[in-house]
């Protein structure tokens, strides 16, 4: 029986593209990094990337199909369709709106995009919780689903290391199966904004012709036309805000870290995640990564990991999940979640 009180995530799936860029690839468009020093700096052997012709509605699609069949579920049955993206095949129309008709979603279902990114999951939970709590849907299909690849310049090394193409697809309903949405936290800090962006090609800033190419203070190299990451800036943020992140989040749900079964932040890279780790003193059987094949795959990062914990009986019937996701905005939010 439905309770729209609550809200909780029912399925998960994900899809990822067949291309791989390899270490072994960037190592030989970047002889001066081996093979073995990209896998120790990011903690990512490959990550994939999609083909010139597939673009993100084609992996937001794929990856609600996969959940669709392996959950045996019906389009028909969804009420709202929330599409996290920051690479839409258009300005406009929304790209959930052309998810929704490739799915065949019923005409009465809402369909919206988000921009929002590494913790876009966080916040679209939290979106389709408040829908059904508002009595107003049943079951929200939320897809992230993210082409970062197109942004990257190809002589962006460090980013390229990086950043890898995918979508996931998680059903989240009134039903009570699955994990339990808890309280949401969520936080902004506008200031940040400049730190991970893409400059032009919108409105403000028009995509230029100009190919030249700048290098900042730590010697990454870009261009305004393409993605910038400032790594420190982005370091700095993440080691202040996410220890007061996951302090709030078990506040906001009345838990101690020890009542925490396992912890799922977004998979920015594994230096970062291991010294998030050991700075809030979480043992590493409670800390889950899983991006060594697929990289950082921005807002679908959570729910990939969600999965295969799933999949390996890392989380079970009783578990309680803490998941943060952080990053370009700056934003952050995180959830515990009860299985």
């Amino acid at each position: 029986m439905s309770d729209y009180s609550s809200a909780y995530i029912a399925a998960i799936s994900y899809c990822l593209p067949s291309t791989e860029l390899t270490n072994e690839q960037l190592s030989k468009a970047f002889p001066e990094w081996s093979v073995a020093k990209i896998m120790n700096k990011v903690g990512i052997a490959a990550r994939r990337v999609v083909a010139k012709d597939e673009f993100t509605s084609d992996l937001a699609v794929a990856a609600a199909q996969n959940l669709f069949n392996e959950d045996n579920l019906n389009p028909a049955d969804i009420d709202y369709l929330i599409l996290c993206t920051q690479s839409p095949d258009y300005f406009l129309p929304a790209t959930a709106c052309v998810v929704h008709e490739r799915l065949q979603l019923s005409s009465t279902a809402g369909a919206i995009d988000i921009n929002q990114g590494c913790s876009g999951f966080v916040y679209g939970i939290g979106l389709a919780k408040g829908l059904i709590a508002a009595g107003d849907v049943s079951n929200v299909l939320l897809i992230t689903a993210e082409t970062y690849s197109r942004f990257l310049h190809p002589e962006d090394k460090g980013n390229r290391s990086i950043f890898g193409d995918a979508a996931a697809a998680v059903l989240i309903s009134a039903n009570p199966a699955g994990g339990k949405i808890d309280k949401v936290v969520l936080g902004t800090d506008g200031k940040g904004a400049k730190n991970l962006i893409v400059k032009n090609g919108a409105m403000r800033f028009p995509k230029t012709a100009d190919k030249s190419m700048q290098e900042d203070k730590e010697g990454n190299i870009f261009n305004d036309n393409y993605l910038y990451m400032n790594g420190a800036e982005i370091f700095n943020f993440t080691l202040e805000s996410v220890p007061v992140l996951v302090k709030n989040i078990l506040e906001r749900n009345n838990l101690q870290q020890e009542d925490i079964d396992l912890f799922i932040f977004h998979q920015a890279n594994r230096f970062m995640l291991e010294y998030l780790r050991k700075k809030i003193k979480i043992s590493p059987e409670r800390f889950y990564i899983y991006m060594e094949h697929c990289g950082n795959t921005v807002s679908s990062t959570i729910p990939i990991a969600m999965k295969q914990a799933l999949l390996e009986g890392k989380i079970k019937r009783g578990s309680k999940v803490l998941v943060a996701g952080f990053g370009v905005g700056y934003s952050w939010g995180g959830a515990v979640l009860r299985f």
